[in-house]
């Protein structure tokens, strides 16, 4: 599955939608061939747009397995009439569902509405298609009762306009794994065990999980995600993954509590090469370990990681920290707040004060000012009529909602409205606690 979205140049006001119609397909209607033929040619769409392959039968049922697991809705626009195209390919394409948890900090979760699988057709960009699919579906999910919608971006001009702002960063790594890396001794109880990609998934789930818990930003896996993981189906070559491996992290009672999954590349610029898909552990001391493992294995030079957090602890762990080299820093999950009250009182904040904050939306889902009062952590956010304190844009709280950035860089940007005393107030409020981490593309 496309875990990123279509970049488009969609940017009307008024949605011209002359010679369209507009569905919502039901992944799981497969009664009649009509059915049948609009759901292969939203896939075809969908493929055409991501200037992807042509969709196999194998990569439909694997795609509607996932789809229909996590209740995902697609919509789009289909022409009325076509000349000589097949009218069962729409010209935009839009897909959500109600994912799972996400990690807001301060040990608590909100369910969060996710967005993928975005596209326009190059023949009806700037008509407003693309302002019209997400302004409706996120008034939907705020109808239904959704605090938070995320997504995740192949271009980053595209979705601020919409109130989405970027929320977590990751880092790509390449560690430098000849005789140079070496850890600082520690203690392991534990052990390792190599496992096949078919034994695995409940180990993952579980270790994922209590990620998801303990970690700020972590994102609950959507259904799609057994597939690729345990190597079923590999969404880039279209067919099964035979060269992906797991090493588990077992503690002293035998329980999983870590692992790894990597692929040898054989030889990439000339170093023999390794690429690690991911890596967690419920403790440091599995961590460590899994990455002793890493760094050990076979005819191998170089280990490359593109979903590391800002700061690991690897770097501080090795007896040589300079094996370890940044080579890109990409940002992952982007947050749009839909219920204002709900939103913040869920996420921890660091000072007792008061402060009124004024919230500006383009698509006019959560105007308005807000009164937040803290006391001992926790917020109480009510609608008020004072005058706001703190200006920002829908897009910027959502940069601002994890502790991803914060309120001085926001203020020096340009990003934030007020007096220096009511800036400080809310820095004071809202700044704090670990950076987000998250590696649960979609």
């Amino acid at each position: 599955m496309s875990s990123d979205i279509q970049p488009g140049t969609d940017q009307s006001d008024q949605p011209d939608q002359t010679g369209l119609t507009f569905r919502t397909l039901d992944p799981s209607a497969h009664d009649t061939d009509g059915d049948r033929e609009l759901l292969h040619g939203w896939g075809e769409a969908l493929s055409r747009g991501f200037h992807e392959g042509r969709p196999t039968d194998e990569h439909r049922t694997v795609w509607l397995e996932g789809a229909r697991a996590d209740a995902v809705r697609l919509q789009g626009f289909w022409p009325d009439t076509t000349a000589v195209a097949s009218p069962n390919l729409p010209v935009a394409t839009f897909a959500s569902w109600a994912g799972g948890d996400l990690n807001v900090g301060g040990g608590r979760t909100l369910p969060l509405h996710m967005i993928t699988d975005v596209t326009v057709s190059p023949s009806h960009r700037r008509r407003g298609l693309l302002r019209s699919l997400m302004h409706r579906d996120l008034a939907a999910a705020a109808e239904r009762g959704h605090a938070l919608a995320g997504l995740t971006v192949t271009e980053g001009s595209i979705y601020g306009r919409f109130g989405f702002g970027l929320a977590t960063r990751l880092r790509s790594l390449s560690i430098d794994v000849t005789s140079r890396f070496a850890l600082r001794p520690f203690d392991d109880p534990g052990s390792l065990e190599i496992v096949e990609p078919s034994e695995v998934w409940e180990s993952l789930k579980t270790i994922h999980a209590e990620r998801v818990r303990s970690t700020r930003g972590a994102l609950a896996w959507p259904a799609f995600y057994e597939a690729f993981l345990t190597g079923r189906f590999d969404w880039e070559q279209g067919a099964p993954d035979r060269k992906v491996r797991f090493v588990l992290h077992l503690d002293a009672a035998g329980r999983p509590d870590g692992f790894a999954s990597w692929t040898h590349k054989g030889t990439q610029d000339g170093r023999s090469t390794v690429d690690v898909g991911d890596v967690a552990a419920t403790t440091p001391t599995a961590y460590l370990a899994l990455w002793q493992f890493l760094g050990g294995i076979d005819l191998t030079e170089r280990v490359r990681w593109g979903r590391a957090p800002l700061v690991d602890p690897l770097e501080w762990a090795l007896v040589d920290p300079r094996c370890v080299t940044t080579t890109k820093v990409d940002d992952l999950l982007w947050l749009r707040v839909l219920d204002v009250v709900a939103a913040l009182e869920a996420r921890p904040w660091y000072a007792d004060g008061t402060v009124a904050l004024g919230l500006e939306d383009p698509l006019g889902l959560i105007d308005g000012t807000w009164q937040v009062t803290v006391t001992e952590g926790r917020a109480t956010v009510v609608r008020t009529d004072a005058h706001a304190e703190v200006i920002l844009s829908a897009e910027t709280l959502g940069a601002l909602y994890l502790g991803g950035v914060d309120t001085p860089t926001l203020r020096s940007a340009g990003r934030l409205g007020g007096s220096n005393e009511a800036l400080a107030r809310w820095g004071a409020l809202v700044d704090g606690g670990p950076a987000p981490y998250c590696t649960t593309g979609f």
